[in-house]
């Protein structure tokens, strides 16, 4: 109190300054009230200078001036400018886009680095929703994230695939803010994003260093060994077989050393590509270096030997398909591979135990005279060419005329002889008889039962034909069990009426003989052909029903004119109450349906008794007569009807 103002509160250094100012205020004042504001430096009494706004009026009164000074402390508002433009020097001057929209997502502010980015301007984005620039290539799950916690008021962190405006892609990484006001209502939505596209691409290069292998392309053996680890676990989770196949190309060396190393990559390249040919989508095939290649196979059959067979498929696939010419530039070139297989099926084994089984089968097809495959367990090897041996001599039997039908009495209740089933038979000229179970999947799996089940019918019909003219046998019903290869072939239904029509026979005494899971397989398409063929005349009975899944829905949709109780109850007549509850309604459901019922596999007294009583009354098994060949079989019903 009582001290000069200027001198109090205003800096030495600006004093003089602030004297001619304030003389300059008052000479140029005209009225009786002035009126200054100002903002400067003030002077604390600690002697730190600190921003003032000073604001000065004065009252002239005659010869009386009186002067009113207020002064603010700008000190909070100053840092809080100062803190702004470093903000906005900051996002502006940013390398990552920020975008910041209202909660329309409607834009209202981009920076320099989101126009650079995407090549759109100020004024061709702002008011514009940002998804403008969707590529549509963004999972619909992402978005459905990002709102999700946008909803729920919290940060959301994630990768877009976003489109510039030059319609090049990008790969944004965008996290998402919500700005608010100091009330906690929300007023924007703000957006840091940034284009980490080379990133990605540095990243997937360095695991295409890290897990493949360059020349190829395909897995190395660090990928292989993670794989393998993965494949050994599943097995055991599953019980499922998997495989590992072990392939190095014969002479490879000296391809490589003659025609140089370009030639010997461009064969490797190659031989990439056709195995991956060979083998399924989720099959790896992989490089171990030089001309080592692996092949690892999943979901093989629980069963060791079917595994073992579907493996010896692969392989021998794989064989053939190297063995096909090279073209390497300007030179056709030949190449062959040894291929060593191991199985495995759980966790016993360790990745470095199954690879080196690989390896050790390898060699041995080396030492086997090259270009062929080796199972590293000499049984299954064993297995594995007996069955080549039956393949080879099965391709041989229909024209070697080894194949021959069956025959088996089909009876009726009061023991009348009302048909047959065809039954195929293989007598092989060095080993005899080879079991149905042997060579019939072996037939499927190999697409043999084609030309054998066409032959089958062929035969079957001549037969029907020939008994039209013996009093005895022309109205005998003559059922051919069909495969499920077989009947689902295009022209099945156009074959049959072929055969049907060039043998001259009554249709109505042939009888196709199909399974359930054949016609569940695809049911439409057996309702077709069945109904096409039932118009012809051909009648058609229902095979092991009541062994899978059997529903009221499908069976009357089906012109099924038989159903056949599965031998596998018949035989439990007497000793299982549950089979015996299923026959009777086997039998219950077939007699309301209007359609007739054969039982298989009879072969007691006991049993037949039975399913007269249930009302079952047709029969077939070895109580009647075991399958036998048409001499016999034909001799049979001579002799029935002379009793």
């Amino acid at each position: 109190v009582g001290r000069n103002l200027g001198e109090t509160i205003i800096p030495p250094r600006y004093r003089e300054a602030h004297n001619r100012g304030f003389k300059k205020f008052l000479d140029s004042g005209e009225g009786s009230v002035l009126v200054s504001r100002t903002e400067r430096a003030g002077l604390h009494r600690d002697g730190r200078e600190f921003p003032i706004e000073l604001s000065v009026s004065a009252i002239k009164t005659g010869n009386t001036v009186e002067f009113n000074a207020f002064i603010r402390d700008l000190t909070e508002i100053k840092q809080a400018e100062n803190t702004l433009r470093k903000l906005s020097l900051a996002v502006e001057q940013s390398h990552n886009s920020v975008l910041i929209t209202d909660l329309n997502s409607n834009i209202e502010y981009a920076n320099d680095a989101f126009l650079k980015t995407t090549g759109y301007s100020h004024g061709e984005i702002i008011g514009k929703n940002p998804r403008l620039l969707s590529s549509g290539k963004t999972p619909k799950a992402t978005y459905d994230d990002m709102w999700a916690h946008i909803t729920r008021g919290e940060v959301w962190k994630g990768e877009l695939i976003n489109r510039r405006k030059d319609g090049s892609e990008y790969i944004d990484l965008t996290k998402i803010s919500l700005l608010r006001q100091p009330d906690g209502n929300i007023t924007h939505y703000l957006a840091i994003k940034e284009d980490i596209t080379n990133h990605k691409l540095a990243e997937e290069e360095i695991q295409q260093l890290a897990y493949f292998d360059p020349l190829t392309k395909l897995p190395n053996r660090r990928l292989l060994v993670d794989r393998l680890q993965q494949a050994l676990a599943a097995s055991t989770r599953g019980g499922e077989h998997g495989a590992l196949l072990f392939i190095d190309l014969d002479n490879f060396k000296t391809l490589n050393d003659s025609l140089g190393h370009e030639i010997g990559d461009l064969l490797l390249r190659q031989v990439a590509q056709r195995l991956t040919g060979c083998v399924r989508e989720g099959d790896t095939v992989a490089r171990l270096g030089g001309d080592e290649f692996v092949v690892m196979l999943g979901d093989l059959s629980r069963n060791f030997q079917e595994a073992a067979f579907q493996c010896e498929a692969i392989g021998e696939k794989i064989l053939a398909t190297l063995n096909h010419s090279y073209q390497l530039a300007s030179h056709d070139c030949h190449s062959t591979p040894s291929i060593g297989i191991t199985l495995f099926a759980d966790r016993q084994s360790s990745v470095d135990e199954v690879m080196k089984r690989a390896d050790i089968s390898m060699y041995e097809a080396k030492k086997a005279g090259r270009n062929t495959v080796r199972f590293f367990d000499p049984e299954v090897q064993a297995a594995v060419t007996a069955r080549a041996s039956l393949e080879r001599d099965l391709r041989h039997a229909l024209d070697g005329n080894q194949l021959h039908l069956y025959f088996q009495l089909q009876i009726n209740a009061k023991n009348q002889v009302i048909g047959a089933e065809s039954l195929l038979r293989w007598e092989h000229t060095d080993i005899g008889m080879v079991p149905p179970m042997q060579f019939i999947p072996l037939a499927e799996e190999t697409g043999l039962i084609l030309t054998i089940g066409k032959w089958i019918l062929e035969t079957a019909c001549r037969q029907i034909k020939k008994w039209e003219s013996n009093p005895h046998m022309c109205n005998l019903q003559l059922s051919v069990n069909i495969s499920a290869r077989q009947f689902r072939q295009p022209d099945f239904v156009a074959q049959l009426h072929n055969i049907i029509e060039q043998s001259a026979i009554n249709p109505n005494l042939l009888e196709l003989e199909l399974t359930e899971s054949m016609v569940l397989s695809d049911i439409d398409d057996s309702i077709a052909k069945m109904h096409t063929l039932k118009k012809m005349g051909v009648r058609f009975s229902l095979d092991d029903f009541g062994t899978g899944y059997s529903s009221l829905a499908y069976l009357t949709k089906l012109p099924l004119n038989k159903l056949k109780i599965d031998q596998s109850f018949v035989r439990n007549i007497g000793q299982k109450h549950t089979d015996a509850v299923i026959i009777q309604t086997i039998v219950g459901m077939a007699n309301n349906l209007g359609m007739a019922v054969i039982a298989e596999g009879v072969e007691t007294q006991l049993q037949r008794n039975y399913l007269e009583d249930i009302g079952c009354m047709l029969y077939q098994g070895y109580l009647f007569g075991k399958p036998v060949p048409i001499t016999e079989f034909e001799k049979t019903i001579v002799e029935s009807f002379a009793v």
